[in-house]
């Protein structure tokens, strides 16, 4: 079993993946950087958390 993600951060990866899909990668550690590059999060574990949650959604996404 997963573990289980609160709503806004799903909500806040989607939103980031939808408007800039192509910033994103399926790796946590680029997804991190180009997150800290935005400094929209004040928080460094929330922004793991978008950052993780962005790598499921790209791997989850079908093309």
């Amino acid at each position: 079993m997963g573990r289980v993600r609160p709503r806004h951060i799903k909500r806040v990866a989607k939103t980031l993946v939808e408007d800039d899909e192509e910033r994103f990668e399926k790796d946590f550690e680029h997804n991190k950087d180009v997150l800290k590059d935005l400094g929209e999060f004040e928080s460094r574990k929330i922004r793991n958390r978008v950052a993780g949650y962005i790598v499921r959604v790209l791997e989850n996404k079908k093309f």
